[in-house]
């Protein structure tokens, strides 16, 4: 494979993250309770995967009720009512179920006002958060919409591998939301870039086959396991190390970016092996990268509007602030967003 150019880029924006919110599930597994589980030896989930714990969805806990609890927060944070919110955009690996999409579910949810927001769906799988914000980011500067609500929420559970111990313990279920609107003249807040480009050689490296028209659940030839998911984590961690670093030079060249002038680096939580690598490769000081993966795990679609939240909760932003989201995707995708907060 060439080295990265640029494949998909955006202007630089006029629009802010308004607010933002996470939801987490009540049940805390443990990485002791899935070494019990799996029939591994203990100590083995951290030091393949980095996670001490991660949280699972109970029953009652689906994609849409996790999605509305963010958005609540979000839409309190950004001082706004399900009301003023003119599209709802979903952004998950994992819909709530086939159709309709899982943002009708969610305006249902949050009792939006009947025929207020327009509802539809994206997925990028760990990606689609940040193509949402290419998505919003160039909606709301057209001015087809003035307030958008965007959410990741995913419950994995019934589609983990307990085959491949690595990936089932490294997943985690999460919900997080964010609320974008215009930026006033004033103010810094901006999507300065998004960029994303695929390599899909290795598309068979991340995969659940089951769910669609090819394997569907009424066929006789669909076996279980095609319904669960499957990752090659040490082929995609290669092919990402040698293709994230060209990827990023090329990006922040292209947004006018040093890598000392970035505040915050927020990586899709992938494991705790590429997160070991990724500082250094990349050259990022390790106290400007964000890491939850130990205490949450990998939350697919939700993991970098978690890790943005959480980083906001807990002052590691302000406004004005510089942040680089980055991360891969099944595809292979390579993704990356710069915003000032």
């Amino acid at each position: 494979m060439n080295s990265v150019s640029p494949t998909s880029a955006s202007a630089s924006l006029p629009v802010k993250i308004a607010g933002l919110g996470h939801y987490l599930p009540e049940r805390r597994v443990t990485s002791a309770e899935l070494e019990e589980t799996l029939g591994l030896r203990p100590g083995s989930v951290f030091r393949t995967t980095g996670v001490c714990e991660r949280r699972r969805a109970s029953r009652g806990e689906t994609n849409s009720r996790m999605a509305a609890a963010a958005a609540r927060q979000a839409l309190a944070s950004a001082d706004r009512k399900v009301g003023e919110v003119d599209l709802i955009l979903g952004a998950s690996a994992s819909p709530e179920q086939m159709i309709p999409c899982t943002a009708a579910l969610v305006q249902r949810e949050l009792d939006g006002p009947e025929g207020r927001s327009a509802c539809f769906d994206v997925n990028a799988t760990c990606l689609s958060f940040a193509v949402a914000l290419q998505v919003a980011g160039s909606l709301i500067a057209s001015g087809a919409y003035r307030t958008i609500l965007v959410f990741s929420s995913e419950v994995t559970g019934e589609s983990l591998n307990p085959n491949e111990p690595e990936s089932a313990a490294l997943i985690g279920d999460a919900a997080a939301a964010a609320v974008l609107t215009r930026s006033d003249e004033k103010e810094a807040s901006r999507i300065h870039l998004a960029r994303f480009a695929t390599y899909s050689e290795s598309s068979h490296l991340t995969q659940l086959l089951g769910g669609g028209a090819l394997h569907h659940p009424n066929s006789p030839h669909t076996t279980p396991d095609m319904n669960q998911f499957r990752m090659h984590g040490p082929a995609i961690f290669r092919i990402a190390s040698r293709l994230l670093p060209p990827f990023v030079e090329s990006f922040l060249d292209t947004v006018g970016w040093t890598k000392s002038s970035i505040d915050l680096v927020i990586p899709h939580q992938a494991s705790g092996h590429a997160l070991r690598h990724l500082a250094p490769r990349l050259g990022f000081s390790s106290d400007q990268v964000f890491l939850n993966l130990p205490q949450r795990g990998n939350c697919v679609a939700a993991s970098l509007p978690l890790a943005l939240s959480e980083a906001w909760e807990a002052g590691h932003i302000q406004r004005g602030s510089r942040v680089l989201l980055l991360g891969t995707g099944a595809g292979l995708t390579l993704g990356a967003v710069a915003l000032t907060y």
